[in-house]
């Protein structure tokens, strides 16, 4: 009976290894695969000159990256902390203040307020982007340059310098970025029992301190989630600093570099494909223990 019941077992794990297979053949070739190729990359000194002929040049890459001052990654790096903490922030601010207002009783049109709000994001991202660059920061025709003209008399030239790029990019990352947060916020704050606030009314809390002693905690594991996605998102943000600064054809003059468009910039501008292969699994590194760290410490919390 027992060997019956083995061989039952045995049939039953070959049928679903042979089920999986595919998906696991599938999964190898487009994310392993790729992981452990470029890996091997980052240890050669392959670039233009070396296309066939590179060698291992061991962790060399990785020295010229993290203790080499003039080579770029560690302002990068800087960068895209900033980046992250700025954009965050705002996120977080700004989708809260909005999600509160969406939340008050007796709103007229709220429904015709989350269409519109939702409306950014429905859009490709690309073309916003591009819309934002054209049709709002352009320096010869653009609606903020026209308008500061008409006050001022003075022309902006929005992505000309890093400071007035960096606030140009960050408004459309804000753009694109808070209808997500928006519509979670809102979800959560339509979960937190009413009968809270009403107690604490009687309690005579004021609206601060409902915020800080209810609204948030209560948000927290509702809002987590996702705030390490869009965590995650905005660190490797590429799409937007990239085709406002420095797409091929129209540099702005501004120089701003994430650490995923410095990867870039070496690896498709310079064609240094073995130093571009070291940065990005030092990102990848990181991205994993950030990750990792966050999860331990949510564990911890919700101990």
């Amino acid at each position: 009976m027992k060997k019956s019941n083995r061989t039952i077992a045995g049939k039953r794990t070959a049928v679903a290894y042979l089920v999986s297979a595919p998906s696991l053949v599938l999964i190898f070739l487009i994310v392993v695969f790729p992981i452990l190729y470029t890996g091997y990359i980052s240890l050669t000194n392959m670039n233009t000159y070396h296309w066939f002929d590179f060698r291992i040049i061991g962790l060399r890459n990785y020295e010229r990256a993290l203790l080499v001052f003039d080579s770029g990654f560690l302002s990068a790096l800087l960068m895209t902390v900033i980046w992250t903490a700025v954009n965050m922030a705002l996120q977080l601010i700004i989708a809260f203040l909005i999600a509160n207002l969406l939340n008050v009783r007796h709103l007229p049109l709220r429904n015709v307020y989350k269409t519109i709000l939702m409306f950014p994001w429905a859009m490709p991202g690309y073309v916003s982007i591009l819309l934002w660059k054209t049709g709002m920061f352009n320096s010869e025709f653009g609606l903020l340059t026209q308008w500061m003209k008409e006050l001022s008399g003075l022309t902006v030239r929005w992505l000309q310098n890093d400071l007035s790029a960096f606030i140009c990019c960050t408004v459309v990352n804000l753009w694109l970025a808070l209808p997500f947060m928006i519509m979670i916020m809102d979800g959560g704050l339509k979960s937190i029992d009413r009968s809270f606030y009403e107690s604490a009314t009687i309690d005579g809390a004021g609206s601060i301190r409902q915020a800080v002693f209810i609204t948030l905690p209560c948000l927290k594991p509702i809002i987590g989630p996702s705030v390490m996605i869009t965590l995650f998102t905005t660190f490797k943000q590429f799409d937007i600093i990239y085709l406002m600064t420095q797409q091929v054809g129209s540099q702005t003059g501004a120089h701003i570099h994430t650490i995923i468009t410095y990867a870039y910039e070496n690896a498709f501008i310079t064609n240094n494909y073995g130093y571009s292969s070291a940065i990005s699994i030092m990102i990848f590194v990181l991205l994993i223990v950030f990750a990792q760290t966050t999860k331990r410490r949510g564990k911890e919390a919700d101990a």
